[in-house]
């Protein structure tokens, strides 16, 4: 009787071929989906070109925008300016989520009236932007924001 005797390794490469084989069809066939929807070449009748897209305009003054402006208000004219010197002073509107630093304050009197100019970013879910204001004491003791604009 003989023995005969087979080698593995003959066995285990073409196990390996078949295994990389099969993957690669596997991938390919997954891609194909994934593109068989695209209409590459603009013959496809599923699409409605009827349908077109524009440019919509943002909210111009929003109530957000109001509380945020209140915020920056209350910073600048609760400020006590001599104690201030050349530091910022940093505001966040817990309502709206935004949040800034104002870097410059100057108080005047002008015409019986005390003014703040005052210069702030406004860090918010739109990006970061500088914006100049000014807030006046009214008669009554309060404090009305007379300007607030971007730059």
């Amino acid at each position: 009787m003989e023995v005969i005797a087979k080698s593995k390794s003959g066995t285990k490469s073409s196990l390996m071929i078949g295994s990389r084989t099969a993957a690669i069809c596997l991938l390919g066939l997954s891609l194909a989906g994934c593109t068989s929807s695209m209409d590459l070449f603009g013959s496809s009748d599923k699409i409605d070109r009827s349908i077109s897209t524009g440019t919509v305009a943002g909210p111009q003054h929003t109530g957000a925008a109001l509380s945020d402006e209140t915020t920056v208000r209350n910073a600048v004219s609760s400020v006590d300016l001599a104690k201030l010197g050349t530091s910022s002073v940093p505001w966040a509107n817990t309502t709206t989520g935004s949040a800034g630093v104002v870097s410059q304050i100057r108080e005047a009197r002008a015409d019986g009236h005390v003014c703040r100019d005052f210069t702030t970013t406004r860090h918010s879910y739109e990006g970061i932007a500088m914006f100049s204001g000014q807030t006046c004491l009214t008669g009554s003791g309060d404090w009305m924001l007379t300007a607030f604009t971007q730059q």
